[in-house]
């Protein structure tokens, strides 16, 4: 009776028997959730290892800007590169 648990093989075959009579309708759902994990785990360790590269599309530095035309100012009213609608200043 002692030879049964000698090696880890035994054992194995046991739990993986005991998993498919029990857990059986559950494996699909847990297998679809393993595969999204195993994407996402993937698309960040590329994110990962881009973001140390600079994108060649980029501009060369920051760049400072003033709003020309605030889409909710009204005709007429000033606009002086602050982003709170001028009707609405205090």
């Amino acid at each position: 009776m002692g030879r049964l648990f000698d090696g880890p093989w035994p054992i194995v075959i046991i739990i993986v028997v005991a998993l498919l009579l029990f857990a059986a309708p559950k494996l699909p759902v847990m297998a679809r959730s393993l595969g999204q994990s195993m994407r996402i785990i993937k698309s960040e360790v590329k994110e990962m290892k881009n973001d140390g590269k600079t994108d060649s599309t980029e501009a060369n530095g920051p760049v400072e800007g003033t709003i020309v035309n605030h889409p909710k100012a009204k005709p007429g009213e000033p606009t002086d590169g602050t982003d709170v609608p001028p009707s609405t200043r205090s």
